[in-house]
């Protein structure tokens, strides 16, 4: 059975599909959630699911606190899953191609320091690109660098506004996210 740790910052959409995906698994199991924002929604979503969680501070990630509380757990795989900040160096080298996260674009177009959530389907929108998808990546020491590992892509050409591509992009990472990790896991 492979330890996964979720690193999340917000609503925990993908943090939920990823959780209930493993939660009956002999293959893996989502063994702790940690999130930067005391109020993020996905610390309800691994409560409710009896997943562990643990809240900390920009301090505390890059002082070596968050490192040791990994450290813990020695996980198989962390998972970025709308996770804001930047990942420390001393955890990605300590946990080398152990590191994924998903991105919501096609990278490497979007990618990069700032570029999340909203504000990367605004770009899209606004350079009228007739498709967009989701990427998901090895993190590295650069935002949005590390090797791909999937990738794909859907048609945006009827979107009009930067939430309706962002619901075509959501239903993409809800679809294949827990599949990639699973695959992961069992390489």
């Amino acid at each position: 059975m492979k330890n996964i740790v979720i690193f999340a910052s917000g609503s925990g959409s993908n943090a939920e599909k990823i959780i209930l995906h493993f939660k009956d698994s002999s293959q893996g199991n989502v063994v702790a959630v940690f999130s930067n924002n005391l109020h993020a929604k996905v610390l309800d979503i691994a409560n409710n699911n009896n997943v562990p969680s643990v809240v900390f501070n920009k301090t505390e990630l890059s002082d070596g606190t968050v490192f040791n509380e990994i450290n813990k757990i020695k996980p198989d795989l962390i998972v970025l899953a709308g996770f804001l900040l930047k990942f420390p160096d001393d955890i990605i080298l300590h946990y080398p191609n152990k590191i994924i996260n998903i991105h919501p674009a096609l990278l490497p177009k979007y990618g990069g320091k700032g570029m999340y959530g909203m504000n990367v389907h605004r770009a899209i929108l606004e350079n009228n690109e007739k498709e967009t998808g989701i990427s998901i990546h090895y993190v590295n020491e650069h935002y949005d660098e590390g090797g791909i590992i999937f990738q794909q892509l859907v048609n945006i050409e009827d979107c009009t506004t930067p939430e309706e591509i962002a619901e075509k992009v959501h239903q993409l990472e809800h679809q294949h996210f827990s599949a990639v990790i699973e695959k992961l896991i069992n390489s």
